[in-house]
């Protein structure tokens, strides 16, 4: 094995996890995920990649947004519409 094992680098993320760092840490995950080249080693780090899911939906931390061109909603037309002549409105 490489330098890091992945599997021991996801256990250590997720026993290390804290609610300022569970968004980056199962980024950190997933991409290690990626590099399992078994479905024996994907299945032994399921249960904490579920588990820092888990935790990033129960202190709800919501994943970060790509950076992408911003939308600009038009403001809706607060103009009045023209009353009627002779002043108050028909009812």
């Amino acid at each position: 094995m490489s330098a890091m094992d992945p599997v021991a680098e996801i256990k250590r993320l997720y026993y290390a996890t804290t609610r300022a760092t569970v968004q980056r840490d199962l980024d950190k995950a997933i991409a290690l995920l990626k590099t399992l080249k078994t479905e024996e080693e994907r299945e032994r780090v399921s249960v904490f990649m579920d588990g820092l899911s888990q935790m990033r939906s129960e202190w709800k931390v919501r994943p970060a947004e790509p950076a992408g061109p911003a939308t600009v909603r038009p403001s809706p037309d607060r103009r009045k519409a023209p009353r009627p002549a002779g002043g108050k409105a028909r009812r």
